[in-house]
């Protein structure tokens, strides 16, 4: 079971409010969500446990979405190929990112391909691609005396499961420490839901997928602070990982 904060409900009887404002050019639903105490796990010390507890959550939530019957009108964002790559993707171009220059451009193009060509050979079978929380990072998870709770579902949608780990180490994505945190992940997944040696070689598909996907978001959110204080290396950065990533991984 994976514990989430309760809701109250409107005097309407109905979780979902609609309601507006000046400025708004439409109304907007919104949800009065239980405050839940508690705190994000500390992530200046050593974070191995929290990834294990992680991936146990994962797998919980990703069974729970294979055998959920979703609602007749139930839509939700995907996380595809087409979202980060295609000509309406969610985020916008990376190539309209900050500080993308000819030589970045040139290993991010072949890094797009490769990605691309892999995530087609891997397909979308339901026990791959399904519903998943898309930002299950440490500090979207609640430590209290009532456990741990997930939080954070804004950007919940269809994906491939294996994003939800590639999306736990966001913007950290050349620390030293990822293999040592996908090993911690891997053993709490196992714990609770089968994971393929086929599926687990293909983590770091998603790891250049999801670092691709920020990268645009740095571009299109450039005017909020944390992407500007991203913004001087994150090009570079993505680059130097894509190159690593292509040594690994050749085209399918």
């Amino acid at each position: 079971m994976i514990k989430t904060p309760g809701y109250f409900l409107g005097r309407n009887g109905r979780a979902i409010q609609l309601g507006n404002t000046d400025g708004l050019n439409n109304a907007r639903f919104m949800v009065l969500f239980h405050f839940v105490d508690g705190d994000a796990p500390d992530e200046s010390v050593d974070m191995v446990y929290g990834f294990q507890e992680l991936g146990a959550i994962a797998a919980r939530c990703h069974d729970h979405a294979i055998s959920w019957v979703k609602p007749t009108h139930f839509e939700r964002l995907t996380w595809d190929a087409d979202a980060v790559f295609g000509p309406a993707a969610t985020w916008g171009n990376w190539r309209d990112a900050p500080l993308v220059d000819r030589d970045i451009a040139e290993v991010l193009e072949e890094v797009e391909e490769t990605v691309c060509a892999r995530l087609a050979a891997f397909g979308k079978a339901p026990e791959r691609f399904n519903l998943i929380h898309a930002d299950m990072r440490l500090a979207n998870l609640l430590v209290g005396q009532e456990g741990t709770r997930l939080i954070d579902f804004d950007d919940c949608g269809h994906g491939w499961f294996l994003y939800d780990f590639a999306a736990s180490i966001s913007f950290i994505e050349d620390d030293p420490r990822i293999p040592t945190f996908k090993a911690a992940w891997v053993r709490g997944y196992r714990s609770v839901r089968g994971l393929s040696a086929e599926d687990e070689a293909e983590i770091e598909t998603f790891i250049m997928f999801r670092r691709m996907a920020l990268l645009a978001w740095i571009g299109s959110h450039i005017q909020a602070p944390e992407p500007q204080q991203m913004a001087p290396n994150f090009a570079s950065t993505t680059a130097q990982i894509g190159k690593l990533y292509l040594k690994r991984h050749q085209k399918c």
